[in-house]
């Protein structure tokens, strides 16, 4: 099956930061998911889980990842970036074949 998402380095740095210092359990993996939608465009979720009976796993630079089956086609091009700036610092989201606002 066709990976659906892409993380770039910096992503990658701060997951795999967050897993060895933040005492995540072994059999949990980075699960990647899809809140809301509307106007206001999608809402995304990045965490930490257990396996699922409707996950897709997958395995992107040794990061194991789940996505909800349903969630499949909205994270379909999605990258997930990591920025720091001087007052603030968190992953972002950038989906090009997702239209942010309907009067765009």
């Amino acid at each position: 099956m066709l990976v659906p998402i892409t993380i770039t380095e910096k992503a990658e740095a701060e997951i795999k930061n967050i897993m060895a210092h933040k005492n995540i359990p072994a059999e949990y993996h980075l699960r990647v998911g899809v809140k809301g939608g509307g106007c206001g465009g999608m809402a995304y979720a990045l965490g930490f889980d257990k396996v699922k009976e409707d996950d897709q796993q997958f395995e992107i630079k040794g990061i194991p990842v789940l996505i909800e089956k349903k969630h499949y086609m909205f994270l379909m091009g999605m990258q997930i970036d990591f920025f720091e700036g001087d007052e603030a610092r968190g992953f972002t989201f950038v989906n090009p074949d997702i239209p942010k606002r309907h009067d765009q």
